[in-house]
């Protein structure tokens, strides 16, 4: 091999080896990120069958508080980790919460027995969460007043139940769409890995959608609470 040969090779060798350290660095940063302890305290995780078995203990043992787990979606689907997912977060000590995937293709009306027939009305309970996104939605995309009329149709016989507002979770897609159509309601805000404009409209932040819990075999939701917010407030409007 010539030298200048040599030379390139050589240093095509190093910036591969230097673009590899880099996305290492990168993955690490990402797979690690958490926001500031100081500014938010209280940290925790949502949930749903897709996560499996879960060593609950251990969850509680790592730095997590509270736990959003998936209950129901739409008119008929319940999800089937959630009786187990609620008994066992409650007896390891973890403030729980279900929440309901909202589809454009069901009724709210509908929608809303659905989640009465599998969340049990328990005062220490987090109030129920309702889950807006395009993402995993039917292919419809209701104008804004038909969305908050269904919406409503769903939050007054839950929240008539439960005794506590609901909070919405927004995803930036859903929330540019019809942020002038929602009801005032507290946010739980997804925006992964760069905290949410507007802190006063807010109370939960979704934070990463990748992150790793102690008890948990896999990627998982990570959360935290507005700063100055306590559980038993979560569902202040703002």
């Amino acid at each position: 091999m010539s030298r200048p040969v040599r030379r390139w090779a050589l240093g095509a060798f190093a910036m591969i080896a230097l673009g590899a350290c880099a996305a290492l660095a990168a993955w690490w940063w990402f797979r690690e990120y958490a926001p500031d302890r100081a500014r938010f305290p209280i940290r925790g995780i949502d949930v749903s069958h897709h996560q499996g078995a879960i060593d609950w203990r251990r969850v509680a043992r790592d730095d997590v508080a509270f736990v959003y787990m998936k209950a129901t979606e739409g008119g008929d689907h319940r999800d089937r980790a959630f009786a187990r997912n609620w008994r066992d977060a409650r007896a390891a000590g973890l403030a729980v919460g279900a929440y309901h995937f909202f589809t454009f293709c069901r009724p709210g009306a509908d929608q809303a027995k659905n989640f009465l027939a599998v969340v049990p009305v328990e005062a220490d309970a987090l109030p129920p969460g309702v889950d807006l996104e395009f993402g995993g939605n039917c292919g419809k995309t209701p104008d804004a007043a038909t969305m908050r009329a269904e919406l409503d149709a769903f939050l007054a016989p839950v929240e008539r139940a439960y005794g506590k507002a609901a909070v919405l979770y927004v995803t930036p897609e859903f929330l540019a769409a019809y942020a002038e159509a929602l009801p005032p309601r507290a946010l739980w805000r997804r925006s992964i890995l760069r905290e949410p404009d507007g802190a006063a409209s807010w109370r939960l932040w979704q934070y990463h959608n990748r992150g790793r819990v102690a008890g948990i075999v896999g990627p998982v939701d990570l959360n935290v609470l507005a700063p100055e917010t306590a559980l038993d407030r979560l569902g202040d409007a703002p």
